[in-house]
């Protein structure tokens, strides 16, 4: 059992940290920019509530954070009573926000110079997979503090995987969702031909998930696109959030992603026809209304 610092109690963040408690049975310390939502974890599951992120890490041997984008990030670690003025000689800093490859480095020397470590530690499985435990978490940073964070870390997910140096996990991350925005815009694709062919969906599904259509989004996600049900945890207004960390990194290393411009485009029109907050699996919904 460790004494740790979770910053950043939204929809991730929150079950995530309440993991640490029930699971790990840490001795946690929650801060939250909100105070209603600290207030809201202390009454399920106990802990203690920091004024600062300063606080919170005072003495931790682990701080996390799971907030919204670099600048979110860069003040409650940076800024004025962030949790990097109070971070220990020998504390690891666990970063779980998807935020740019720039910042995890920035981050990382900052922990450095004060005689901590800090790991990039952005997820995949969404709010259902925070809340049930199970995210995977790509991981970027040394060896020895990963090494130190991954069974603290698996209170809330069933792999972690260190890839590569600093950056490296945002940088995997990127990649996961340029992999994700082709999946759900094909699914979003045949479920909108099949209904228009007349056929039997959950027939046609039962068969191809068996072959080299199959993927998770299809698995999980046909039945309620079909339906019309968008209210699955990943915004598209945080996908485009996403998208935008990709393409900055793309001009930097030269990548040409056309497809997942398409979508980004694609999702710009979902926002227009007032889904910002609908799942990402809504890509169905401009389809539809433009049949």
């Amino acid at each position: 059992m460790s004494k740790v610092a979770w910053i950043g109690l939204g929809v991730m963040g929150f079950p995530m940290a309440g993991h640490l408690k029930t699971r790990g049975h840490h001795d946690v310390v929650v801060f939250n920019r909100t105070r209603a939502k600290a207030d809201a974890f202390l009454a399920q599951f106990g802990g203690a509530i920091a004024s600062t992120a300063a606080e919170a890490a005072q003495g931790a041997a682990f701080v996390f954070t799971c907030v919204g984008d670099d600048d979110d990030l860069r003040e409650v670690t940076l800024g004025r009573d962030g949790a990097f003025g109070a971070l220990g000689n020998g504390a690891i800093f666990v970063d779980h926000t998807t935020a740019s490859a720039r910042i995890a480095r920035e981050l990382h020397a900052a922990a450095t110079e004060r005689g901590a470590n800090a790991l990039d530690a952005p997820v995949s499985g969404g709010q259902s997979g925070a809340e049930n435990g199970t995210l995977t978490v790509m991981v970027g940073g040394d060896e020895e503090a990963f090494r130190k964070a991954a069974p603290v870390i698996a209170s809330y997910a069933h792999a972690a995987t260190l890839i590569g140096p600093s950056g490296s996990g945002q940088l995997t991350k990127m990649v996961n969702q340029i992999c994700i925005a082709g999946l759900i815009e094909g699914l979003a694709e045949a479920l909108h031909f099949g209904a228009r062919a007349g056929l039997d969906i959950g027939r046609v599904i039962d068969t191809i998930s068996k072959g080299a259509a199959q993927s998770w989004q299809m698995e999980n996600r046909w039945q309620t696109m079909i339906e019309g049900k968008f209210d699955f945890g990943f915004a598209v207004d945080w996908v485009r959030k996403d998208f935008a960390l990709v393409f900055e990194e793309a001009r930097l290393n030269g990548a040409s992603l056309p497809v997942t411009a398409l979508v980004d485009q694609f999702y710009a029109e979902i926002q227009e026809m007032g889904g910002r907050r609908w799942d990402t699996s809504s890509l169905i919904a401009r389809l539809k209304r433009k049949s």
